[in-house]
């Protein structure tokens, strides 16, 4: 029996429909403060269609479109969640964008947010401008999303009782 398109999707069905690990459902939560699930008791998510739709866009962006973390937040900003919830909902196009969001964007592999390496189009003095495929950056950032996840759960983890975590 399916749901009907109003109704409440938990996060393993938008993890499944999206075909992401839940983890990075919660973490994208922490990067976009535009998701914002109903909590119920426990912390169980329930997504609104607007949520998901908003997830799509997003994974589209980043996984379709090789967009990074802060170039789809740009979009946000600058285009509003409309615009991309309308990606989501496959009517509308990054084609629509802006002239100046695009021109903005940083490279779809770059240094880290936290700006760690000085010139922006090499990490350990290897290109990426143009040397990975889509599908290879659809990894990298799906690797680095798992990464920030686990950099979040460890951090949470040393703030809780007991011996303290070995640095």
């Amino acid at each position: 029996m399916d749901k009907s398109p109003d109704a409440f999707r938990t996060i393993s069905e938008v993890a499944e429909d999206l075909d992401v690990p839940q983890h990075v459902l919660r973490f994208w939560e922490t990067r976009f403060s535009h998701i914002k699930p109903l909590k119920r008791g426990g912390g169980r998510r329930y997504y609104r269609p607007d949520d998901v739709d908003l997830l799509k866009g997003i994974r589209h962006l980043l996984y379709g479109e090789g967009y990074t973390i802060k170039g789809v937040q740009r979009i946000l900003k600058e285009e509003g969640v409309r615009f991309v919830h309308a990606i989501g909902r496959g009517e509308q196009s990054v084609a629509a964008l802006h002239p100046e969001t695009i021109d903005a964007e940083p490279e779809a592999v770059g240094p880290p947010e936290d700006d760690r390496f000085a010139d922006e189009s090499k990490v350990a003095g290897v290109s990426f401008e143009r040397s990975l495929s889509p599908e290879a950056l659809r990894g990298l950032q799906a690797a680095l999303d798992e990464l920030y996840e686990c950099d979040r759960v460890l951090t949470s983890l040393k703030g809780a009782s007991g011996p303290p975590l070995a640095e």
